[in-house]
C-alpha cells in the first residue's frame, strides 16, 4: 500500500488538533480513518496514538487550572480501564462494525444535546463508571473515544472550560494506559513510518494551539449546541 501523502496528513493533523482543543476530541476520530486504508487499522490507531498523546498533553496543561477534579476521579479511572482492555483486544475485535455503532451513538448524542434532553441526563456514579470504560474501551480498540468521552460529560453540568479540559485528562489517562501495548505490539512498524507520525504531531499541536483561542471566543451559551454539532458530524462521518 502507498504511504498517505505528507501534505494533507499535515493539514487533517491541524483541523483535528484544533476541533480538539474546541470539543475535546477529534484527533483519533479524523486522523485515524485518514491513514486507516493505507495502514490498515491496528496500524492507523497506533500511529495515530503518538500525536494524540503529545497534543492531549499540551491541551492539558495549557487548561489544567479548570480540570473538574471529582468528574476526573470517578469517569477518568473507569476509562482508563476501559482503555487498557480496548488496547488489550485491539487485534480480536477492531471492525468496521464497532467504528458505525460509536457513530450511531454520537449520533443520538448530538440529537440529544441539540434538543435540550441531555439537561435531563446527568452524569454520576454508576452511569457514569459505565460511560467512562465504554469511551476508554473504544478509544484502545478504534481509535476513537473522545466523542461518547464528551458526549459523556455534557450530563456532567460544566462549563466549557472544565468540559474540555476535564476530558482532556481523561483521555491523558486513557493514553498512558494504552500506549505501552501499541509500542510493544507495533513499534517496528512504526518506526518505518516516522517521517508521517512526525507531521501528524506537529500538525496535531500547531492545531491544539490555535484551536484553544477558537474556545476563548465561542459565548458559554453557545458552546453546547456547537460540541452536539461535532458531535452529530463525527457520528454521520463514522456511520457512513
Amino acid at each position: 500500500m502507498a504511504e498517505p501523502a505528507l501534505v494533507p496528513f499535515a493539514l487533517l493533523s491541524f483541523v483535528a488538533g484544533s476541533v480538539a482543543a474546541v470539543s475535546g476530541f477529534g484527533i483519533g476520530s479524523l486522523m485515524t480513518p485518514f491513514l486507516a486504508p493505507a495502514l490498515g487499522m491496528r496500524l492507523a490507531v497506533s500511529a495515530v496514538s503518538l500525536p494524540h498523546l503529545l497534543a492531549t498533553a499540551l491541551r492539558c496543561w495549557t487548561m489544567r487550572a479548570h480540570v473538574d477534579r471529582r468528574v476526573l476521579l470517578e469517569f477518568g479511572l473507569a476509562s482508563g480501564a476501559g482503555g487498557l482492555a480496548g488496547a488489550l483486544l485491539q487485534g480480536r475485535l477492531a471492525d468496521p462494525f464497532l467504528t458505525r455503532l460509536l457513530g450511531a451513538l454520537l449520533v443520538l448524542a448530538g440529537a440529544f444535546g441539540l434538543t435540550g434532553l441531555n439537561a435531563r441526563l446527568r452524569v454520576s456514579g454508576a452511569p457514569g463508571v459505565a460511560l467512562g470504560v465504554l469511551s476508554g474501551f473504544f478509544g484502545g480498540l478504534v481509535g476513537n473515544q473522545g466523542g461518547i468521552r464528551s458526549a459523556a460529560l455534557l450530563g456532567a453540568a460544566v462549563p466549557k472550560d472544565a468540559l474540555v479540559a476535564t476530558a482532556t485528562a481523561v483521555a491523558l489517562i486513557v493514553d498512558g494506559c494504552r500506549m505501552p501495548f501499541y509500542l510493544w505490539s507495533d513499534g517496528a512498524r512504526l518506526a518505518a513510518h516516522a517521517p508521517l507520525v512526525a507531521v501528524g504531531c506537529a500538525g496535531a499541536l500547531a492545531g491544539t494551539l490555535a484551536g484553544k483561542r477558537l474556545l476563548s471566543g465561542i459565548p458559554e451559551r453557545l458552546y453546547t449546541r456547537v460540541l452536539s454539532l461535532l458531535l452529530l458530524a463525527l457520528g454521520l462521518h463514522l456511520v457512513r
